[in-house]
């Protein structure tokens, strides 16, 4: 993942590959939170967490950080 801000959902699953697939090419269990959207914020690949209906908003918060000269 590359971007200036990485928005997630709560609970929302992100991954190339799925779990089992992971699992078994490293046969390891992974944590049960692994590929979960506050698993990778809490280990910096998604920089926050916002739930849809108040996307809008933040959004407009964040964005008028870059209009600020």
């Amino acid at each position: 993942m590359m971007g200036d801000l990485n928005i997630a959902e709560p609970g929302a699953v992100i991954g190339f590959a799925g779990r089992r697939v992971i699992e078994q090419t490293i046969g390891e269990k992974l944590p049960k939170s692994f590929q979960t959207a506050e698993f990778l914020e809490e280990h910096g690949f998604v920089d926050c967490i916002v739930h849809r209906k108040d996307l809008k908003q933040f959004l407009g918060r964040v964005l008028s950080y870059y209009n600020h000269k």
